[in-house]
């Protein structure tokens, strides 16, 4: 159930754009509450990040060849993903916004200036580890062909940009991931249904020794708690099977299968890559209050089962959509904040939302066969239930 429709995207995205909203006529993909995985917390509508209104989300799906790797021809796995803030909007108008590293094996362009102005100043991608840099040049240019005329608006920028490796299964130094790639996924961002699992910068990735890639998920608050939303998309690439837990039950001990890694010399159980978080939310919240936000990301991890080892990059940046004319910097901005006190929901839902999300990701994520015929096998729905469900943790599906 959903994997079909993965393999047709893979089929007819092989070198261009993975469109972020499913086409109408789509069946449906299942997705971690589908199979009957329970998890706390009220999702938003479409249970995504783009529940946070005006956040958008592009993405540029890469796969092409096959058999032994060619440096430079392939095959390719890989591809690049947007998170637009503030929708067309999102190079002129920033949000303030906070960042955390819970183990720094990894790389995220541009937050010294967020933690120092404590604002976004445009979008959010991620992809591979060797891509950020074209990545990087690339927002660039697209914010000067956005900007004025005379580019003026666009002569000084640091963009964020963030990674998680994929060179098990893709050509990662044939850097086949070019501006165009950005420029698609940037131009393509839209609100409504995100894509998950071998799309987008997650197209190679491995989670908890099964496929990985993107997944996201939302919660909204109560009318009592100020009735926000909150939205996580996550690029998960990290953690082992061992360690790894669904509604917390260890799944990853129960499901066995071949380690995806086993080729390595020597094959242990090390962490070998590393995971992405993007936390929205249209709660008015300040930069310290969001770097509160983004170290909750590790809590949701946490009950998945990570460990955050030395090998992994876990990089979380959180963003607010509120108080939009904080950036105008002509006059001073009379700003709306959610008290210390009242951030309790928040922080809750944030660790609800990270949680889910991964769980999508592998629910999504279908098998992957890349370089030198390295095969990764996606979690089994079938498997994943009878564990749930001889813990007694299977909630009843329709």
């Amino acid at each position: 159930m959903g994997r079909t429709l993965i393999s047709l995207l893979a089929v007819t995205t092989l070198l261009g754009v993975s469109s972020p909203a499913l086409p109408a006529d789509a069946p449906p993909r299942a997705r971690a509450r589908d199979l009957g995985v329970p998890f706390e917390g009220v999702p938003g509508k479409l249970n995504a990040i783009t529940d946070v209104d005006g956040v958008l989300v592009g993405q540029t799906t890469l796969i092409s060849g096959g058999g032994k790797l060619e440096v430079g021809k392939g095959p390719v796995r890989t591809g690049v993903t947007a998170i637009l803030p503030r929708g067309p909007d999102s190079i002129q108008r920033f949000s303030f916004a906070g960042w955390f590293a819970e183990n720094g094996n990894g790389e995220m362009t541009g937050t010294t200036w967020v933690e120092e102005s404590g604002f976004l100043e445009g979008p959010v991608m991620i992809t591979n580890t060797h891509s950020v840099g074209v990545v990087r040049d690339a927002v660039i240019a697209w914010r000067v062909a956005h900007g004025p005329a005379d580019a003026t608006g666009a002569w000084w920028s640091l963009p964020v940009v963030a990674e998680t490796w994929d060179g098990w299964l893709n050509d990662i130094n044939g850097f086949h991931v070019k501006p165009e790639h950005v420029f698609q996924a940037l131009d393509s961002a839209r609100s409504g249904p995100v894509q998950e699992g071998n799309v987008g910068g997650g197209t190679g990735m491995i989670c908890n020794g099964y496929k990985g890639g993107i997944g996201t998920a939302s919660r909204k608050l109560a009318a009592k708690d100020g009735g926000y939303t909150v939205g996580v998309l996550v690029q998960c690439n990290y953690g082992t099977r061992q360690n790894l837990r669904v509604a917390g039950i260890p799944v990853g001990a129960e499901i066995f299968g071949e380690d995806p890694y086993a080729a390595f010399v020597p094959s242990d159980i090390a962490e070998r890559g590393s995971i992405i978080v993007v936390v929205a939310t249209d709660a008015p919240l300040l930069s310290h209050q969001l770097k509160r936000v983004a170290r909750r990301v590790t809590l949701g991890l946490g009950r998945n089962g990570s460990t955050a080892g030395n090998g992994s990059g876990d990089i979380f940046i959180a963003f607010s959509t509120a108080n939009p004319e904080a950036s105008d910097g002509a006059h001073v901005a009379n700003l709306k904040m959610v008290p210390n006190d009242s951030l309790d929901p928040v922080f809750a839902a944030t660790v609800q939302a990270t949680e889910e999300a991964v769980i999508n990701a592998l629910v999504a994520a279908e098998d992957m066969t890349g370089i030198d015929d390295h095969h990764v096998t996606a979690l089994s729905h079938a498997k994943l239930r009878e564990v749930l469900a001889k813990h007694d943790r299977l909630l009843k599906t329709h």
